[in-house]
């Protein structure tokens, strides 16, 4: 029970026997009455919070959709009320600094891009979950974290391991991951079929593939990529740097993008890019996507959320699906969105009572059925789902490689992502050759790096 527990009161006063008889009974009758409803308290965890509305800040974005959707489920379950808002995420970003360093909070459940999760983290801006998961009322035992995707949880939601925002021995999870997705490969399979080639599985392959296919079929782009300057050229060349072997620092904190590997990736890209269209296009995420969609490409290798599109798409019925190309490693990306507890939420103990509920078993695989990106292992493995959607269990055999660390998320990473986007613009146009390109900013990138505080520790 909530409030101030029972109510109303007396003792056994007067009447005579029978009147203190009639009292006893009533009093033991209350005293059972109140025990049922403990007791039945203690077999819904929801009791405590029924009536109760809770409210959250959701992206706008397929996956939040199917989610929303599903609401008056839980509240039908629980008696709980939820109350969404929805935005761009951009705008999400920066409507959340600014509410959630107010010393009353307004939403008690939100949704955050993984990047900024170093941002929340360092400001103390969301609850570590530690203290629900040690409190039984509130933690399911059958939720199975280990079923969530092992890179889309390291990526997305764990804080203080190695480097800060991997898993490690002093690890604690902030978040959990929520329309997170990975990079995969989608291929016109009529295409390919038309003239004997099979799905690219290593570099070599996604290279001649890029190059080759324009000219088969006069008009059509070998690759889908992005190609705006910023943080999208970044992107398109992170995709590539993770599998050719490369980082963009070292465990020492060192600018290393420059190397070998680096120049590797920034030599695919520019490869891809000149069989595509050329970087003159200018592409951002959503642009580069829709080539595909609408069949002016015949490959895409991007984010995994563009499979839900294909079935309303002119290529309906036409896409396959692939792991990312393998060159050096496997190691594809994982980004996207989790669900983090303000400091300020009014109601933390029932806000994560919902993200739980939204995260489990069941309605990961509801979320699936609807559009949405599944955060668990077992969804992807999912018979049903699959006869379905079969690009799921090409999904989740890739997700085994996914990468958690193909980014840097270091409250810095913001100015350096700019700074390396730009300077890749350059050498994508023929201004610079990448090896110059990606020199340019080791100066800048160090000077930066020194400035936040990660070469304090250097041994001398």
């Amino acid at each position: 029970m909530r409030g101030g527990g029972m109510r109303g009161g007396g003792g056994i006063r007067g009447g005579g026997l029978a009147g203190c008889r009639r009292r006893l009974f009533a009093l033991a009758a209350m005293i059972c009455a109140v025990a049922l409803n403990c007791a039945a308290a203690a077999a819904d965890p929801y009791a405590p919070y029924r009536g109760d509305v809770l409210r959250v800040m959701f992206p706008s974005h397929p996956h939040f959709d199917a989610a929303a959707s599903l609401l008056t489920r839980f509240t039908e379950e629980t008696g709980v009320e939820v109350e969404v808002e929805t935005m761009d995420y951009l705008a999400m970003m920066r409507r959340q600094s600014e509410l959630l360093a107010a010393s009353v909070g307004r939403h008690d459940l939100i949704a955050y891009v993984a990047f900024t999760k170093a941002d929340l983290v360092s400001a103390d801006r969301i609850w570590p979950l530690a203290p629900f998961l040690l409190n039984p009322r509130l933690a399911d035992p059958d939720y199975d974290a280990a079923d969530l995707v092992t890179g889309y949880l390291e990526n997305v939601g764990v804080v203080g391991g190695a480097k800060g925002y991997l898993p490690g021995a002093l690890q604690g999870a902030y978040g959990v991951p929520f329309g997170a997705e990975t990079s995969v490969l989608g291929y016109r399979r009529d295409v390919f079929e038309r003239h004997g080639l099979a799905p690219p599985e290593t570099y070599d392959e996604l290279l001649g593939a890029a190059c080759l296919i324009p000219e088969l079929e006069p008009g059509m782009a070998g690759l889908a990529s992005r190609s705006e300057p910023g943080h999208n050229l970044t992107h398109a060349f992170l995709l590539h740097l993770a599998p050719l072997g490369g980082r963009v620092f070292d465990d020492g904190w060192n600018y290393v993008a420059n190397n070998p590997q680096g120049v590797a990736a920034g030599e695919a890209l520019k490869r891809i890019l000149a069989c595509s269209g050329g970087a003159d296009a200018q592409l951002d995420a959503g642009e580069a996507r829709d080539l595909f969609l609408e069949g002016g490409a015949a490959m895409y290798l991007d984010s995994s959320v563009a499979a839900g599109a294909v079935g309303r798409s002119p290529v309906a019925g036409l896409v396959g699906w692939a792991a990312h190309p393998v060159g050096v490693r496997r190691a594809s990306q994982t980004r996207g969105f989790g669900l983090a507890i303000p400091r300020n939420a009014p109601n933390p103990e029932a806000a994560f009572l919902l993200m739980q509920w939204l995260t489990s078993k069941p309605v990961d695989r509801l979320i699936a059925l609807g559009g949405g990106n599944p955060s668990r292992f077992s969804t992807h493995a999912d018979r049903e789902l699959n006869a379905r959607t079969p690009h799921l269990a090409v999904f989740g055999e890739a997700l085994r490689h996914a990468d958690p660390d193909w980014r840097p998320i270091i409250p810095v990473w913001g100015r350096i992502n700019a700074m390396l986007g730009l300077a890749l613009a350059r050498a994508m146009t023929g201004e610079m050759t990448v090896q110059a390109a990606l020199d340019s900013i080791a100066a800048p990138v160090a000077e930066i790096m020194a400035e936040a505080g990660y070469h304090v520790w250097r041994r001398r």
